[in-house]
C-alpha cells in the first residue's frame, strides 16, 4: 500500500494538545502528515502560549494535494480562523468532492458548518459549540405545482461519542479525546490493525 498522505492545517490560536497528539499518531502509523500554517510557516501562537513550528505554509502545501486527510484541530481562536479561511474553504470543498478523510476536533467541526462541509452527517464536538452544530438549520426551496414549499434540515445530526465516524467524516470532542481521534484517522487510512498495533507501546489503556 502506498504512504498516505495527511494535511494538517495550523491556525493562530489552536489548540496545542490536538495538534501535536493528531500529527505524532497519525506518523506513528506511517501516516506521512505535512503540518501547514494557515498564514505562513513562522511559528504559530496556539491557545496556551506554546509556539508550535509548521512544516510549512498552507499555499505551499498545497502544491502537493490532494492528500488523502484534512485534520483541523480545535480551539475556539483557531476554529474561528478556519472558518473565516476562503483556503480553508477550498481545500475542504475539493478534498470533499474526491472522497477523501475530514477530520476536525473540539471546535474544529464548526468550521465544516461554516463552509458547508458534509451537511446531514453525524458529528460532535466539544460541548461548547454543540448548540451552533446541532441547532443551525439549513432550508431549501424546491418547485412543487408551481409554488415553492420551504424545507428546513438541521445540518448535522450531533452526537455525544468521544468519536464520531460517519463516511469519509471523522469528528472528536477534545484534548482528552485527541488519542482516540487520531487513531480513528489511522484506522480509516492505514486499517484497523495499523491502529492497534500502534496504541499498545502508547499504554493508551
Amino acid at each position: 500500500m502506498s504512504v498516505r498522505r495527511a494535511l494538517l492545517i495550523l491556525a493562530e490560536g489552536a489548540e496545542e494538545m490536538e495538534t501535536v497528539i493528531s500529527a505524532d499518531v497519525m506518523r506513528r502509523g506511517g501516516i506521512e502528515v505535512t503540518v501547514a500554517g494557515l498564514d505562513g510557516s513562522e511559528p504559530v501562537l496556539c491557545s496556551r502560549n506554546v509556539r508550535i513550528v509548521p512544516d510549512t505554509s498552507l499555499d505551499a502545501a498545497m502544491h502537493k494535494a490532494p492528500f488523502d486527510a484534512v485534520v483541523l484541530p480545535g480551539g475556539n481562536g483557531g476554529a474561528k480562523r478556519l472558518s473565516e479561511s476562503a483556503t480553508v474553504k477550498e481545500v475542504l470543498k475539493t478534498h470533499e468532492k474526491e472522497g477523501k478523510v475530514l477530520a476536525a476536533v473540539c471546535a474544529g467541526p464548526t468550521a465544516f458548518l461554516a463552509h458547508d462541509i458534509a451537511p446531514g452527517k453525524r458529528v460532535t464536538s466539544h460541548p461548547s459549540v454543540k448548540d451552533k452544530l446541532s441547532s443551525n438549520l439549513q432550508h431549501w426551496s424546491h418547485t412543487k405545482c408551481f409554488e415553492y414549499e420551504s424545507v428546513f434540515v438541521a445540518a448535522y445530526v450531533y452526537c455525544e461519542e468521544r468519536v464520531v465516524s460517519d463516511g469519509h467524516i471523522i469528528t472528536s470532542r477534545g484534548p482528552g479525546t485527541s488519542f482516540e481521534f487520531a487513531l480513528a484517522i489511522v484506522s480509516a487510512l492505514c486499517g484497523e490493525e495499523t491502529a492497534a498495533k500502534i496504541s499498545v507501546p502508547m499504554i493508551l489503556k
